[in-house]
């Protein structure tokens, strides 16, 4: 610790990543990254972008990428304009815009005690006061728990690390009690079984929907995220980055999202077969004797009633598989693990049957 932080460095407590291991041969299922590659029409419009215009600043509004997602979301969700769209950096960057310019009340935010472990550390980082509202026994978000008094709400959904997800219904009802709060939807996973609140903001001026290009597109390294609702809470978020960084998203960020938001067909088949591979290891996973909770994400949250989860993740750390566990309270014995190819789910379970076995 310097003696040169400010007082506000000295408290936090920084969200920790999922860790990216360079070690060979290695069977990643720690940090629900897509196990198929992107869009090639997005690596296309990547080497295309490769040239003398990198000398030149990137479009700081990002306008062409933000009509795409408005036209992608209008197909099934309404009219959404490019004035309802906001892009940044991943949605992790867009997510602290939201904290500051929307969240950041007299009365404290609620969200689950069970959810991305980032929104607490947002909470710090800007002062913004809130509170944690209990999942269930089930560990699923009871609506009417909402209920009560607040600055805004933040849900994740599906909800992260348990991939358990909330019918569009429920969402209705959350922002039927909380008229006059920020309602924020993080859909992170949301295309892999979810469904996406986008329909909804047109009819309710305080509901903001985030998303990520990270996981269903494939693009974890590139970083793009984006937020849809009311041009009220965009021109706030725009406010907030205007006055932090103008030129979030570089130049192949922008080309190589938007290529990948118009592939509609690479983003259906890749997902299905996500879909797919997730509910074979479901069955594999129970049958090995698993809890395995509902999932709509790209990753399942399991436990074994008579193994240890953090002895089980380091036999198979110890076998060159990597899968996540939270030393947290309420889930220190489930196991987080991403859903990989199908050979991939396949040497995972071969490794859990020795593990258990043995």
């Amino acid at each position: 610790m310097s003696r040169f932080w400010s007082t506000t460095v000295r408290a936090l407590q920084p969200y920790v990543p999922g860790e990216q291991p360079k070690l060979a041969n290695l069977v990643k299922l720690n940090t629900n990254e897509n196990p198929y590659g992107p869009s090639p029409k997005a690596l296309a419009a990547l080497q295309d972008e490769l040239g003398d215009s990198l000398r030149l600043y990137p479009d700081p509004e990002s306008v062409r990428l933000r009509a795409a997602i408005a036209d992608h979301f209008s197909a099934g969700c309404g009219d959404i304009t490019l004035q309802q769209v906001f892009v940044g950096n991943g949605s992790d960057e867009v997510l602290a815009h939201v904290f500051l310019a929307l969240l950041k009340q007299d009365r404290p935010i609620l969200f689950p005690d069970i959810t991305y472990s980032f929104y607490p550390v947002y909470c710090k980082l800007y002062g913004v006061d809130f509170r944690c509202v209990p999942l269930d026994e089930s560990f699923a978000l009871r609506v009417t728990d909402y209920a009560q008094p607040n600055g805004g709400i933040i849900i994740a959904n599906p909800n992260a690390p348990t991939g358990r997800a909330l019918p569009l219904a429920e969402i209705e009802a959350l922002l039927a009690a909380n008229p006059d709060s920020v309602v924020v939807v993080d859909e992170a996973y949301i295309d892999f079984g979810g469904e996406s609140a986008v329909p909804l903001v047109n009819q309710h001026p305080n509901l903001l929907v985030v998303q990520t290009l990270s996981k269903s597109r494939s693009l974890a390294g590139l970083r793009v995220g984006f937020a849809i609702g009311h041009p009220e809470l965009i021109d706030g978020l725009q406010r907030v980055k205007n006055s932090f960084n103008s030129y979030p998203l570089d130049r192949f960020a922008q080309a190589g999202a938007t290529a990948a938001i118009e592939d509609r067909d690479w983003f259906d088949r890749t997902r299905q077969a996500v879909i797919r591979t997730r509910a074979a290891l479901t069955r594999d996973l129970e049958a090995l004797g698993f809890e395995v909770l509902p999932s709509a994400a790209n990753f399942v949250f399991a436990r074994h009633p008579r193994h240890d989860a953090e002895k089980s993740a380091l036999a198979l750390r110890q076998r060159g598989i990597i899968v996540r566990h939270f030393r947290q309270p309420r889930i220190e014995q489930f196991l987080r693990i991403t859903v990989g190819t199908d050979e991939q789910c396949a040497v995972l379970i071969a490794a859990l049957k020795e593990i258990l076995g043995a």
